[in-house]
């Protein structure tokens, strides 16, 4: 076979549209069961309908978005027995990224997991200066979500498996906004130990990633994912 000219990729704004509607669906600024149109993510997207149109059919793909009419959709919401079972599945694909990352990851991709604790662990330590339950406090606690966000999605990067990644990233987005709700309602009602426990979960798997202990990583990440994904769960269901 005769040698094929390279193809270049650019962003389009279908794609760009694509993320920007998904990371609303991840952070929450769309709500899980609520209602909009093409119109509407166009107007706020100062876009053409068009792109819109091409990303809302790549998030049916995903089953973040159910078409409701002709130019209108409803953002996921899911069953408990469904969101079970996509927990099971996250909880298992994360152990491997990290038993992966442990292996693979380069000393630029663990200095910047060290650099995101330690931005954590500088906002964690201004939450004790702050009054309990104030919205700066909540502001704080958002932060060190952001960074151990940045955190996983890191180790996914490093785990230098593109299979493993595309599915990972399609299993956060089906409730990282419920995850980052069901820590603000357990820092509300026990103040600070929650996010403390769940900040020393990440240091002692750092640890074991930089150290190359892939087994102790894996186990570390199938308990952090698991307690994250139970906590979650009875945040949605409770009642």
């Amino acid at each position: 076979m005769g040698e094929l000219p390279h193809l270049t990729a650019p962003v389009t704004l279908g794609d760009q549209a694509y993320r920007a509607i998904r990371e609303g669906i991840i952070s929450g600024s769309l709500k899980r069961g609520e209602k909009v149109t093409e119109r509407g993510l166009a107007e706020s997207l100062d876009i053409s309908a068009t792109p819109v149109r091409e990303a809302l059919r790549r998030l049916e793909q995903d089953r973040l978005v159910e078409r409701v009419g002709p130019r209108s959709v409803r953002i996921a919401r899911f069953d408990e027995g469904e969101l079970r079972e996509f927990t099971m599945i996250e909880d298992t694909l994360r152990a491997l990224s990290a038993r992966l990352a442990a292996h693979k990851s380069t000393a630029a991709q663990r200095q910047r997991m060290c650099e995101l604790l330690d931005m954590a662990d500088e906002l964690l330590m201004e939450t004790e200066e702050v009054g309990a339950g104030s919205p700066r406090e909540r502001e704080l606690v958002v932060g060190i979500l952001d960074c151990m966000r940045q955190f996983h999605a890191l180790i996914d990067q490093a785990s230098g498996n593109s299979t493993l990644i595309q599915m990972l990233q399609m299993v956060d987005a089906f409730g990282a906004d419920e995850r980052r709700e069901s820590v603000l309602q357990e820092v509300d009602s026990d103040r600070r130990s929650a996010v403390r426990d769940r900040y020393r979960q990440h240091r002692a798997l750092y640890d074991a990633i930089a150290a190359g202990d892939g087994e102790r990583a894996e186990q570390l990440m199938r308990v952090h994912s698991r307690a994250s994904n139970t906590s979650r769960l009875a945040a949605r269901f409770s009642g």
